[in-house]
């Protein structure tokens, strides 16, 4: 059975072979497929390129952080009743900070000594490696392993306004502040305007 069905096999191959309408479809359908693989190659890089440009978040510095915050502040303490006018800084601690993924490695040793029972002697020693999680890319490049950022932490807002005199508002500047930058009011300060 094995012969006879190779042969049919032969046959039906032959005859697709023999037959010029045949071989002009076979022929046609490689050369498609062959050009389909080329695009869908030429797509996927031009995809990847548009998807790094599209992750690529623009990096915020501490000082254009401090700066959306100070407006962002000032168009709040604004709206009190009986600021006025109002001018806000906010200095930073720190700039922006990015974590990566890390593995770490500890290992312990100690050794115990006994001389004749009397006196013992505990000696431990301890090491620790730390090492970035490297990825690949797309492209064959290397780089760690983004996890997170994190935002710059508030130092301290200064607030200078024509109601800084008055200490109901004061309060009221104050705990806006604190409530909206999440700092305690010892880093709010709260003057009066010339």
């Amino acid at each position: 059975m094995d012969e006879k069905g190779r042969k049919e096999k032969n046959t039906l191959f032959d005859k697709l072979a023999s037959n010029d309408q045949y071989r002009t479809i076979i022929v046609v359908c490689c050369v498609i497929a062959i050009a389909l693989i080329f695009l869908s190659g030429f797509f996927k890089n031009n995809n990847n390129a548009e998807a790094k440009a599209a992750s690529s978040k623009p990096t915020v510095t501490a000082d254009e952080y401090a700066s959306q915050m100070e407006t962002k502040l000032t168009s709040i303490i604004t709206g009190i009743r009986g600021v006025g006018s109002a001018k806000v800084m906010v200095t930073m601690e720190r700039d922006m900070q990015y974590v990566y993924a890390t593995e770490e490695k500890t290992s312990n040793q100690s050794t115990e000594d006994k001389s004749n029972g009397s006196t013992a002697r505990n000696q431990t020693n301890g090491s620790s490696e730390k090492k970035y999680t490297i990825i690949k890319d797309a492209d064959g490049s290397q780089k760690a392993l983004f996890v997170t950022e994190v935002q710059p932490i508030v130092k301290g807002v200064v607030v200078v306004c024509d109601g800084g005199d008055n200490p109901a508002v004061q309060g009221d500047v104050i705990n806006a502040v604190t409530t909206a930058l999440d700092i305690s009011s010892a880093r709010v300060c709260v003057i009066k305007a010339k």
